[in-house]
């Protein structure tokens, strides 16, 4: 692997969560966050001046389980925002699947052991981890589904995964908002992250004057991505 990036300065960081800060867990609660991983955020969140966000697809109350420290974090792909860790969450209103398609995605999924629905505000995923041979079926029947109302949702593919979610945000609309305020504005955005569901919050940071960054290809793993961190939120030696 080439060296590992060199940050700019000044940086607005935005870091997805699953399979970025923490490794991806065979079901969403199965996963081990660090004992140092809120802290670590807490201080490099002081170093940037409060300018670094979490991004992530999770509902934005379920990072709060994980990471309870007071930084900037973005749920259900932009569709929930809290800027100022006191602040109020921010949102578009956003429509909710037909229970339909929840019922018609349920009875898919129990006819695969292994695989399950993770229902969401705004949408759900069925994920198939556990039980690969339901990948197709699974893609054809979302993606009927969301032909009902392409303007209100899209599909979108996940490791191991597919999300029906709102058309209207992402992790790229997300990464612009935060980009129009402080503490985020007028610094050079990088947004760290693992998956497809990623790429819209890579771009916009590019598109922004910025660097994207997959984790697989610049840092490998999340740990050595958290030592990179680690490092950045060390104080500044005076000369």
């Amino acid at each position: 692997m080439d060296p590992l990036p060199t940050a700019p300065d000044p940086m607005a960081l935005f870091l997805d969560f699953d399979g970025t800060l923490v490794d991806i867990a065979e079901r969403p609660e199965a996963i081990d966050v660090p004992p140092g991983l809120p802290g670590l955020l807490l201080r490099l969140s002081a170093r940037l001046g409060g300018a670094l966000a979490v991004v992530s697809g999770r509902p934005l109350g379920q990072l709060d389980e994980h990471l309870p420290v007071p930084i900037a974090k973005v749920g259900d792909h932009g569709g929930a925002l809290r800027a100022d860790p006191a602040g109020r969450v921010e949102g578009p209103p956003l429509a909710v699947p037909p229970a339909a398609w929840l019922h018609r995605a349920r009875v898919l999924a129990d006819a695969f052991p292994g695989a399950f629905i993770e229902p969401k505000r705004h949408g759900f995923v069925l994920h198939y981890r556990q039980a690969p041979e339901a990948a197709g079926m699974a893609q054809g029947l979302l993606e009927a589904l969301v032909a009902e109302a392409p303007d209100e949702f899209t599909l979108m593919p996940a490791r191991m995964a597919w999300e029906v979610k709102p058309r209207a945000v992402s992790k790229g609309t997300a990464v612009a908002a935060l980009l129009a305020r402080p503490p985020f504005a007028g610094r050079v955005p990088v947004f760290i992250g693992d998956d497809v569901t990623d790429e819209a919050g890579m771009a916009a940071a590019r598109a922004a004057g910025g660097l994207g960054f997959r984790l697989q290809d610049s840092f490998g793993t999340p740990s050595v991505l958290r030592r990179w961190l680690a490092g950045l939120a060390e104080p500044v030696s005076a000369p």
